[in-house]
């Protein structure tokens, strides 16, 4: 069995995370079990979750343990199967964690899935055609419910889960505008992926300066708005909202290392009689064959052209999750091992 080199979380980040709260290890790999398969891993996952998980807090699942293997989606190859489901040369999508090589229980439930990478690059199944197309798609079909020719906002437009969100929903007919934070990423939310408009959020000092160009751009409301930021940004949007509206908040990166993040005027929830409603994708299996279904059709056939930010050898994954949190990355961001 092969030489596994992986990462460790060793220390909990006390606010942002630091290079010494990892430990990159080289470890023996166990031998294969009975319904056990050994993938290589290609390709890291890396979101913005995970910041959440490194933390010793109650929250809505357990913390990222200490002295032991980061956890994240990865893609790739089984070498090695003494499960009859799996073969050596299938290509699989799982939870194999921040490491080259790992040992599936393929029985379990949900822990490795065999793919086709005919016609969708396999990382395209870590972002667009994966956990964060499938986030996208729950938070539009489930909760916003949108009907054709609304007007819906994303947050953190370019990225994995934002980006699905705009092809998705222009799919449905909807108009569609975008946040998203620097010119190229705005350039590339309109052009690129279609929306109909992306405002420069770093073009604002704060959420009323904000609120008036969102007003320029949705003059007769938002009907529906998908959340990843907070902060800022959210209390712009709630001032947009229409009555009856729907908000569905799937992150909120701007509070991740630790920042207070309170709402400025929750009284319009009140008064707009609007839903808003937070979500975890994982806990809604019964939606993933149908979403993505979807989303690997509008990958094959060009309609969506996800981007990618790659990070190259699995020693540079902490640095490429810092600058993530940063909001450095440009679309959906992999390691590629």
């Amino acid at each position: 069995m092969p030489l596994n080199p992986q990462i460790h979380l060793v220390s909990r980040p006390k606010a942002e995370p630091l290079a010494e709260n990892f430990q990159l290890l080289s470890l023996d790999t166990p031998a294969l079990q009975d319904k056990q398969v050994l993938v290589k891993h290609e390709f890291l996952s890396l979101d913005p979750y995970m910041r959440g998980r490194m933390n010793d807090v109650k929250s809505y699942t357990a913390p990222q343990p200490l002295n032991s293997v980061m956890i994240g989606g990865t893609v790739g190859e089984v070498v090695e199967s003494r499960h009859p489901g799996f073969a050596a040369g299938d290509k699989v999508v799982g939870m194999g964690g921040w490491q080259t090589y790992s040992v599936v229980d393929a029985d379990t439930p949900g822990m490795l899935r065999k793919i086709d990478t005919t016609h969708v690059p396999i990382s395209h199944f870590l972002g667009a055609v994966g956990m964060p197309g499938v986030t996208a798609w729950h938070g539009l079909v489930r909760i916003i419910e949108p009907k054709a020719g609304q007007t819906l906002t994303v947050s953190a437009a370019s990225g994995a889960v934002g980006s699905a969100f705009g092809a998705l929903a222009k799919a449905r007919g909807c108009r569609v505008i975008g946040i998203a934070g620097g010119k190229d990423k705005c350039d590339y939310v309109e052009k690129e992926l279609g929306f109909d408009a992306c405002i420069d959020y770093k073009q604002h000092a704060d959420y009323l300066s904000l609120s008036k160009a969102l007003k320029e751009v949705c003059p007769d409301g938002i009907d529906g708005h998908f959340e990843n930021v907070g902060g800022m940004v959210l209390d712009a949007v709630m001032l947009r909202m229409n009555q009856f509206s729907s908000i569905a908040v799937c992150g909120m990166i701007s509070g991740y290392n630790g920042n207070p993040i309170p709402m400025a005027n929750p009284s319009l929830i009140l008064v707009n009689r609007m839903k808003v409603q937070g979500f975890i994708v994982s806990e809604h299996p019964a939606d993933w064959p149908v979403a993505l279904k979807e989303l690997g059709e509008l990958v094959g056939s060009g309609k969506f052209k996800p981007r990618e930010t790659v990070a190259h050898g699995l020693a540079n994954a902490p640095e490429a999750f810092f600058g993530l949190l940063k909001g450095k990355n440009f679309g959906k961001q992999v390691v590629k091992i």
